[in-house]
């Protein structure tokens, strides 16, 4: 039988990357929630027939183009641990930057409602919830097999979300502090979408331009808004100033836009003030 360094050293030898090889490894011999430190502390262990087996099964998938979210079941975001399946986007790093934006928004008003749109696992309606535990935080999704997956997220985490089915801002009711989404937005032939084949491609694309459902929310975006509050969006990385164009022609002000870790404009934004 092999040890756990020569399994790793195998997948490794097989094409996969060191990240992926210690993920997969871990998930096959039960121990998904250790780490690099317990690999390398146990790295002489033996790693058992059925595990292997399990291990080269997970491998060929891996090696076929399937995420290793998907494979696993979880991703980690904004310092949970989520439930992922192939009926929602895997949550990004990138998205990181749009949750720190809205907890800025909604810093001076801790009790604020805020609605997550197109939700899909939750994991931006989950991280604001699980940072700021005294906000309003709802969420919407068109679809049902996407709901189900964020319910069952907010569940596991014991997190107070209220969830509604819908296109956009016709699922939840009233007036919202901030609104913030992460929608489709990548045309429909765009070049790099043969590599996000394994993810739900309603929640990828948006129209021949991708644009399309970032119009149709700041358009509504507009009657759902309290006094100063923001409208954000996450967006591709070459879209920046066409949506803070958008975003200025709907009326909003302080239009503005964050970059993620890697110095992208990732997210715009704007405050609504209807008196103007």
């Amino acid at each position: 039988m092999p040890t756990i360094a020569q399994t790793i050293a195998s997948l490794q030898s097989a094409g996969l990357d060191l990240t992926d090889s210690r993920l997969l490894l871990l998930h096959a011999i039960g121990q998904a929630r250790a780490g690099r430190a317990w690999l390398l502390a146990h790295d002489t262990d033996l790693v058992g027939e059925a595990a292997s087996l399990r291990i080269q099964e997970l491998a060929g998938r891996r090696l076929a183009g399937e995420p290793v979210a998907y494979i696993v079941g979880t991703r980690e975001f904004f310092g949970l641990s989520l439930r992922v399946t192939p009926d929602v986007l895997i949550p990004r790093p990138d998205t990181e930057t749009l949750v720190d934006w809205a907890l800025d928004a909604l810093a001076p008003t801790p009790g604020a409602r805020v609605v997550d749109l197109g939700t899909g696992s939750g994991a931006i309606a989950l991280a604001l919830k699980a940072t700021r535990p005294a906000l309003q935080v709802e969420a919407v999704d068109y679809s049902h097999a996407a709901l189900a997956v964020a319910q069952g997220n907010a569940q596991q985490l014991g997190l107070d979300i209220r969830f509604s089915h819908g296109s956009w801002l016709s699922g939840p009711s009233g007036l919202f502090q901030v609104i913030v989404s992460n929608p489709p937005y990548i045309r429909e032939d765009d070049e790099h979408l043969p590599a996000l084949a394994y993810e739900p491609r309603t929640a990828l694309t948006a129209g021949n331009d991708g644009f399309s459902d970032l119009r149709a929310i700041i358009d509504q975006a507009r009657t759902r808004l309290l006094p100063s509050g923001w409208l954000l969006l996450e967006h591709g990385y070459d879209q920046a100033s066409e949506v803070r164009a958008l975003l200025s022609d709907a009326g909003f002000g302080t239009v503005q836009s964050r970059r993620d870790l890697a110095g992208i404009e990732r997210c715009s934004g704007g405050q609504w003030h209807p008196e103007i």
